[in-house]
């Protein structure tokens, strides 16, 4: 018998609530948050035709390579290209899903990048 983590429950309970009531439309697709101990991962949805139109994450080839000053930094460069390839595909307001983590540290700060890169929350 396997037993989850505290912590992995709570944050599947939190991501619940939260789609509950945020999801993402063709007008306004949704940004959907990952985050492992050592990447983050960012995804802009369409819900209702349940694709995922852009993408980015510290393992995406534009950002692989780079040196970061932390895993703040690293999360902030990779809301930056997400906000560049959602620009390229004609997408400039979404609505953020933080997948029931806290709005602190990573989350905040690849909010604060695709913000920089011009999309509107």
């Amino acid at each position: 018998m396997s037993h989850t983590h505290p912590k992995t429950t709570a944050r599947t309970r939190r991501r619940k609530y939260v789609r509950k009531r945020i999801s993402g439309t063709p007008v306004r697709p949704r940004v959907a948050v990952f985050r492992s101990a050592r990447h983050i991962y960012a995804q802009v949805i369409d819900d209702e035709s349940g694709r995922t139109l852009v993408a980015a994450s510290t393992l995406s080839p534009e950002l692989r390579d780079q040196e970061f000053e932390g895993k703040k930094a690293a999360a902030e460069a990779v809301g930056k290209l997400l906000a560049e390839k959602a620009k390229a595909a004609n997408i400039s307001a979404v609505v953020f899903d933080r997948g029931g983590y806290l709005y602190h540290g990573r989350v905040a700060a690849l909010a604060d990048g695709a913000r920089a890169g011009g999309l509107e929350f």
